[in-house]
């Protein structure tokens, strides 16, 4: 019996329809606005029709605000944590599959706690560690008694420190512990044969050939996936960038146009400028997700084509 499947059709395209209104509708509210002007707005409201400002606004958040500065900190914090994030996770991943370690387990339950402890839940004790990185270390010591030795000795205890806060190192180093990419490889490297790397070993290729020819060829798709998930984690980050980052030049983007709405009880925000300051800054990852949207999509279902 053919079942008639043109009602199941119907519903199908109202809730696909239903669907674009939803994503597509705030996409043009927000065009719509950024091409009004201020005057505009404060007459009418909300624009839902489009004007002709959008490039004088355009010019007004490049002129008078610090939004290029800080795109050029968000360019600089997401590509950072991006590559940081995939050479790390892919070593680790390749170390706990192809390696004999004893711990292995316990070392990849470590990794995997740390996307269940986001950055959002320690931030506190990351803005601690990020004012003197070196605090664990005088922790230590103060526990274990050696700096009273060193005290007796030196006449004074070793009390070590660095702040990292306000720097690039600062706001990229805290985003890269995380452990889902470490969780990507090692399920895509599990999906492969058990015997490649006896093989490669056969043949002649040690650890890092075998890692450098073959593994990570094989995993292109991943690592370009995984960057892209991470870029974008990276340049949409708010919290972090706003507590260690202290001034406008240091700050990304995204807390740049947290910025642009005025402090000041009863003032207007100029919508159309901030709308055109959020168009800006939605450009560069919608085009790195136009240009790597296919290794995305195959990195993703860890495929081993």
């Amino acid at each position: 019996m053919i079942e008639n499947a043109r009602s199941i059709n119907i519903a199908a395209s109202i809730l696909l329809i239903i669907g674009m209104v939803y994503i597509v509708g705030p996409i043009y509210l927000t065009l719509s606005t950024a091409s009004q002007s201020y005057e505009f707005m404060l007459r009418n409201g909300l624009a839902w029709y489009p004007g002709d400002q959008l490039f004088t606004n355009f010019g007004k958040i490049i002129t008078d605000t610090r939004i290029p500065i800080q795109m050029l900190n968000s360019l600089i914090v997401a590509v950072s944590d991006a590559l940081a994030t995939c050479v790390l996770s892919f070593l680790s991943a390749y170390a706990i599959v192809y390696f004999r370690i004893r711990w292995a387990g316990v070392v990849f339950a470590l990794i995997l706690a740390t996307i269940m402890l986001p950055l959002d839940i320690r931030v506190i004790t990351t803005y601690q560690v990020a004012s003197n990185i070196f605090s664990p270390l005088n922790a230590v010591l103060d526990v274990t008694g050696l700096n009273e030795l060193i005290a007796k000795v030196f006449g004074a205890p070793l009390h070590l420190e660095l702040s990292v806060l306000n720097t690039h190192f600062g706001l990229v180093a805290p985003l890269v512990a995380h452990g889902t990419g470490t969780f990507l490889f090692r399920q895509f490297f599990l999906t492969m044969p058990k015997d490649l790397f006896k093989a490669a070993r056969m043949d002649g290729a040690g650890p890092i050939r075998f890692l450098f020819d073959i593994l990570l060829p094989l995993a292109r798709s991943s690592v370009a996936s995984l960057f892209v998930l991470t870029f974008l984690s990276g340049w949409t980050q708010y919290l972090w960038p706003l507590v260690g980052a202290s001034t406008p030049d240091m700050q990304t983007a995204v807390v740049g146009l947290a910025r642009l709405v005025p402090d000041a009880d009863g003032q207007i925000p100029d919508f159309p400028m901030i709308m055109a300051g959020a168009v800006l800054v939605s450009l560069i990852p919608l085009s790195m997700i136009a240009l790597l949207q296919r290794y995305l999509v195959q990195g993703l279902v860890l495929s081993e084509k």
